[in-house]
């Protein structure tokens, strides 16, 4: 593809690949090994997944653990990994580790695959978004595994702490909890404050964007040397999660979500129920018992969504 792009715009291109990723990720979901009862998946349902899957969207006809074999599970958090970062971050990936020298075309088709504001430093921003995730989600899946090994042993312990980190820092929200209970989402961990801690901070830095790690990493905390795009992200995302965290708390004072909950425990659910929404779609507590004023806000957190060049 790389190699006909001269024969199609930036946008042409990046629309038919993304095309071409979930149109191979449904067939692969379609065949029998990928559902644990070895039939096939109705195309329509394996298509709907490997566009949720690589639009890093979250929603799912299936619950993804009950449903979907390792194999079919392996095919999703792929289709995550690609989506989130970008199918041209990976392909000009690809093409770094042959040495080649990057051309100015190609230069171009990755500045419009993550909306970069200029071509300048293209090639060294892809090293930081590429070698930036491994370090943020190996990190996630280290201190995920606090809980999951314990739990379900080494080898399915690690699985389960890569896939829930990797789906985090992507923004995807698809979940293997089903383990636990189908369709759970988070719920039945919603008392482990460290798991909820994690998962938090790997989709803020995951939604924050490419261009703000490499401003924040030239820059450090010299707040007045950050770009504009910066401050606005830094300065939006602090004040929506501060600010969605306390109407949700004020909304379900009087709500049946946190019956039962104890202080420290619905201001976690109203801090994660803040930051959650905009980009990932995890949640911790049952979203059908919230107020229609929470759920309003929430409805208008998730039009805001993630920030430009993001993994959102």
């Amino acid at each position: 593809m790389l190699l006909k792009k001269q024969q199609l715009n930036p946008t042409k291109l990046i629309a038919l690949g993304y095309c071409a990723i979930i149109l191979i990720g449904a067939v692969l979901l379609t065949l029998p090994i990928s559902s644990k009862n070895g039939v096939m998946t109705p195309f329509i349902d394996a298509l709907f997944t490997a566009a949720t899957s690589t639009c890093v969207t979250g929603l799912v006809v299936y619950d993804t653990y009950s449903h979907w074999s390792l194999f079919g599970q392996l095919i999703i958090i792929t289709l995550i990994q690609v989506g989130g970062i970008g199918f041209m971050t990976v392909a000009i990936s690809a093409v770094s580790l042959t040495k080649r020298k990057i051309g100015l075309s190609n230069r171009y088709v990755m500045q419009e695959s993550i909306a970069a504001p200029h071509m300048g430093g293209i090639v060294r921003l892809t090293k930081l978004v590429v070698f930036g995730t491994l370090f943020f989600e190996i990190s996630g899946a280290f201190l995920l595994s606090f809980k999951f090994i314990p739990e379900l042993g080494a080898l399915r312990g690690i699985y389960f702490s890569v896939f829930h980190s990797v789906s985090a820092f992507c923004n995807a929200g698809i979940d293997l909890m089903g383990y636990y209970s189908p369709f759970s989402s988070l719920v039945t961990v919603g008392n482990n404050y460290l798991f909820l801690i994690v998962i938090m901070g790997l989709i803020i830095v995951g939604g924050l964007g490419f261009f703000v790690w490499s401003d924040l990493l030239e820059h450090g905390l010299k707040f007045k040397r950050y770009s504009l795009h910066t401050k606005v992200v830094l300065a939006t995302t602090v004040f929506l999660i501060i600010f969605g965290a306390v109407l949700i708390y004020i909304f379900e004072m009087k709500g049946t979500a946190f019956q039962g909950m104890e202080q420290h425990q619905k201001v976690m659910a109203s801090l994660f129920q803040a930051v959650s929404p905009r980009t990932a779609g995890f949640n911790s507590i049952d979203l059908t018992a919230l107020t229609d004023s929470s759920l309003l806000l929430i409805i208008c957190l998730m039009t805001v969504g993630g920030s430009p060049g993001s993994t959102a």
